[in-house]
């Protein structure tokens, strides 16, 4: 239902006749099919499908590193994304601006992060010291990519500062197979570290007495969560929040650490979530533009200090 609320909200309005006869009876002279082709139906699916991605990556990495502040946009995987699109967005590479090459630079850029900080919970002692190193990096991130800014041309610099501000518009329907398809493989690939994942709520010391190579389902993790993060960063820009609130909201609704049914709420949470930003945003719109980063940040934050105050990390 809220995907269908979302397809129609708007400036422009559309019927149910012409939803069908755009997909069934494509006609690319009507302004009202490619309206709905190329920017109401992928708008949407991203909206759903960036939304329970980045919740999925927060769960993982909470889970993982045993933090609940933990997710991929407060530890810098999204700032590592950010970096590799910016140097397929400010060098002009003309690999780089492929579907593929934007995909690879995203992946290879969360990956890269993500390592480091997988790398650096061997070392620290406290929670907040890891958030610490994540918010370290993604400020060094950030004085890179100003360097990059500062010799690009305006064109580029243009294009960069439109995707930073993050949009759910920027994937047309012929990209849409490939992004969907890579993003829902990599969520089924989760299922292979659902009873790991149980036992690491044990403690990484029962886990391993449960018999979980721990290394391996690190690197699993990485793997996933650079992928994922990796491919939403890379078309959708960095959506802040999303992975760090919906997981503590679906603990606290399910009341649960069995992580099929918290992968499962957060597909639907993190989903939900987004849609109904993107529908909010695109209700406003007629009075005042706001980013869908911007909209989830001011959302996010306030929740995060809650967390702070109840002391949960």
């Amino acid at each position: 239902m809220l995907l269908w609320i979302n397809i129609f909200s708007g400036q422009i309005s559309i019927s149910s006749s012409d939803l069908i006869s755009s997909i069934l009876s494509f006609d690319e002279n009507n302004t009202i099919h490619i309206l709905i082709r190329e920017f109401r139906i992928p708008r949407m699916f991203m909206s759903l499908l960036a939304g329970s991605s980045l919740a999925v990556c927060g769960l993982l990495l909470q889970t993982l590193l045993n933090n609940p502040l933990a997710g991929p946009y407060v530890l810098g995987i999204n700032s590592g994304a950010s970096l590799f699109v910016a140097l397929t967005l400010l060098t002009g590479i003309s690999f780089f601006s492929s579907d593929l090459g934007i995909i690879s630079a995203g992946i290879l850029g969360s990956l890269f992060i993500g390592i480091i900080i997988l790398l650096c919970s061997f070392s620290v002692k406290t929670n907040i010291s890891l958030l610490l190193i994540g918010l370290m990096i993604s400020s060094f991130i950030s004085a890179l990519i100003s360097v990059l800014q500062s010799s690009s041309s305006a064109d580029q610099l243009k294009r960069f500062v439109i995707w930073s501000m993050g949009s759910l518009q920027q994937v047309s329907f012929a990209q849409l197979p490939l992004i969907t398809v890579s993003i829902l493989f990599s969520l089924l690939s989760v299922l292979l570290v659902i009873k790991p994942l149980n036992a690491l709520v044990l403690g990484e010391v029962s886990a391993k007495n449960l018999g979980v190579n721990i290394k391996k389902v690190r690197l699993l993790i990485i793997i996933i969560t650079a992928i994922l993060a990796g491919i939403i960063t890379a078309f959708c820009g960095p959506i802040a929040f999303i992975g760090l609130a919906i997981p503590n909201i679906s603990r606290i609704i399910f009341k649960t650490q069995n992580h099929l049914i918290l992968v499962s709420g957060n597909l639907l949470l993190g989903g939900v979530f987004l849609v109904l930003s993107d529908c909010i945003i695109q209700w406003i719109e007629p009075w005042y533009i706001i980013p869908i980063n911007a909209f989830t940040s001011i959302l996010g934050a306030p929740f995060v200090i809650y967390l702070l105050f109840k002391k949960i990390v």
